[in-house]
């Protein structure tokens, strides 16, 4: 059992309202993108947001999860989905060496720009809190989300350097 100070509880109700935020944004991007591939992006990242605010309500509510296990399942999800997009990565490539490439609508774009603003933000959140928790097994399930929060920001970053929306 957790025993949390009312600094470490209002930090982790900040991340929980973030995490929340996050979730309804991505679904609600997922529902509005105009690219699939970016639906799926989006998607895939609610999902995850959903499972930072499920391991945020468990710490609030004086359990410490094991992120080891969520970590090896969640790697056996990334890899099924890494090879799904394989031939679709092969057709972009392929697109893109002919000279065609998706160049993004300003809609799908500007919901990229958001997405990896909240990223960089949420991130940047979880820093602090990280530093001002006692217990190093928190800080450990802190770092866990937060390096997901910067593998999120990249993922977007990726699919926007690759359709042209980066500059």
């Amino acid at each position: 059992m957790i025993n949390l100070n009312t600094k470490e509880r209002m930090l982790l109700e900040d991340e929980k309202t973030q995490e929340q935020l996050c979730v309804q944004k991505y679904k609600d991007y997922a529902s509005r993108a105009k690219d699939t591939e970016l639906k799926d992006l989006f998607t895939q990242l609610s999902n995850k947001e959903q499972q930072h605010l499920d391991t945020i309500n468990q710490l609030l509510n004086g359990v410490l999860p094991n992120v080891n296990q969520q970590q090896g399942q969640q790697q056996g999800q990334q890899q099924a989905q890494q090879q799904a997009q394989i031939p679709k990565q092969v057709l972009e490539n392929m697109n893109s060496q002919n000279g065609q490439s998706y160049n993004g609508n300003e809609h799908d774009k500007m919901l990229c720009q958001d997405g990896l603003s909240t990223e960089k933000y949420v991130s940047s959140t979880y820093n602090t809190t990280i530093f001002e928790f006692r217990d190093k097994n928190v800080r450990q399930v802190l770092n866990h989300i937060q390096k997901e929060e910067q593998e999120h920001g990249e993922k977007i970053y990726n699919y926007m350097s690759q359709h042209g929306m980066y500059n």
